[in-house]
């Protein structure tokens, strides 16, 4: 699996297939072929779409705009009026047939209609004021997510990613420090052994 889905919401996992910092970003959509394969291994959307430039170039712009949005969610502005035209054209779009079988349900349609289903879960998520939407808090990391944690006390997008990181740089910066306190005692041991033997 080459992207993340840990944002809680197709519409802000869609956000964060841009990696590192916005302002120096590593984006993960760089063709058609790599919207169709996020597309694919997003449970909430059809699993066999077809991407032309025209959709891919409006499947990047639905993802800034949703971006643009959650800022302005997260820093209680008022919403962007280019980013919310974005959003409900695309969420004005046709949906993606839902079927039910014994192996669940599965949903089918093409590029369009998996665009205007993100677009319609970032209406959801972005218009639900009970939902506690965070960025990432690790440095490096812009993604952001819903926070469904007890307590609301989630401080980073994903365990597996950015948790691991966050945990394993305070694990080593402890050891540095407690590293720095064992000189430092034993720097003053020898100093007061040299001190005694004067």
């Amino acid at each position: 699996m080459r992207f993340a889905f840990v944002s809680g919401n197709p519409a802000l996992d869609l956000v964060g297939t841009v990696g590192s910092r916005r302002d120096n970003p590593v984006d993960l959509l760089v063709a058609p072929a790599d919207l169709e394969q996020w597309v694919h291994e997003c449970d909430e959307l059809p699993d066999q779409v077809t991407a032309d430039t025209e959709t891919f170039a409006s499947a990047l712009r639905l993802r800034e705009a949703l971006y643009q949005l959650a800022l302005d969610r997260l820093q209680g502005r008022r919403f962007t009026p280019t980013s919310l035209g974005v959003l409900n054209e695309a969420a004005a779009g046709p949906v993606p047939t839902v079927e039910l079988g014994d192996a669940g349900v599965r949903l089918s349609g093409d590029l369009r209609s998996a665009l205007a289903h993100v677009a319609r879960s970032g209406i959801t998520v972005l218009a639900d004021r009970d939902a506690c939407l965070k960025e990432c808090g690790r440095s490096g990391c812009t993604r952001i997510y819903v926070d469904r944690s007890r307590g609301a006390r989630r401080t980073w997008c994903g365990m597996e990613g950015c948790g691991n990181r966050v945990k394993a740089a305070a694990y080593r910066a402890r050891k540095q420090a407690a590293g720095q306190v064992r000189l430092s005692r034993k720097g003053e041991r020898a100093r007061a052994s040299g001190r005694s033997g004067l």
